[in-house]
């Protein structure tokens, strides 16, 4: 009720900055949610860590085992095994890591794409067309001839209490071509996109 009151310039310019804020909050609510599911592999991380160093502590316990004399092929076998073991808990690890990045970054995506798909392909389109309709009525709104076309657009679009606050008879003055009459038509169409009257020549 009280934005219908508002000049349609000013909530226009409302509009905008609120769409900017939209944008913005989806965007850090997808970076929060990215930060916040990546998380999930830091005990991939250190699964991985853990890993890496029993392999390499196995695999040094190996080589010095391997030099005894005699004995030394067969006592190495078990920390062979060990290190071996140790390998796949690093790579199970850093699958974790890779499988937490990649869910963090298709979350995060669907977050973000939903709200921008509504700007790109609803209120986009929107603006783009108010800006076209603009720039035309800006070029013909200081000219006779599209005086009477804005005059005629109000007349055709314009609800009926905004055309009668201009005279119960303003239809009919638009008719005998009074000048005062279309001025008031085609500044009520300019007014409703925004836009000044002509000033006068």
């Amino acid at each position: 009720m009280y934005a219908d009151r508002l000049p349609t310039a000013v909530r226009q310019v409302f509009t905008d900055l609120f769409v900017v804020l939209w944008i913005y909050a989806w965007i850090r609510a997808g970076i929060w949610i990215n930060d916040l599911v990546e998380k999930l592999g830091v005990p991939g991380q250190k699964l991985q860590e853990a890993g890496v160093g029993i392999a390499g502590n196995m695999n040094d316990i190996s080589g010095k085992v391997g030099r005894v004399p005699l004995v030394g092929d067969e006592l190495t076998a078990p920390f062979t095994k060990a290190a071996d073991a140790a390998d796949r808990l690093a790579e199970a690890g850093r699958q974790q890591q890779e499988m937490a990045d990649n869910l963090a970054l298709v979350v995060s995506l669907a977050i973000i794409v939903g709200p921008l798909a509504l700007v790109l392909f609803v209120w986009l389109p929107l603006r783009l067309r108010w800006m076209r309709r603009a720039g035309v009525a800006c070029k013909v709104r200081a000219e006779p001839a599209g005086q009477d076309l804005l005059a005629l657009r109000a007349l055709a679009g314009r609800p009926l209490n905004e055309l009668t606050k201009l005279g119960p008879d303003i239809a009919q003055s638009w008719r005998n071509g009074d000048a005062e009459a279309v001025q008031a038509l085609a500044a009520l169409e300019l007014k409703e996109m925004g836009l000044k009257p002509a000033k006068a020549r």
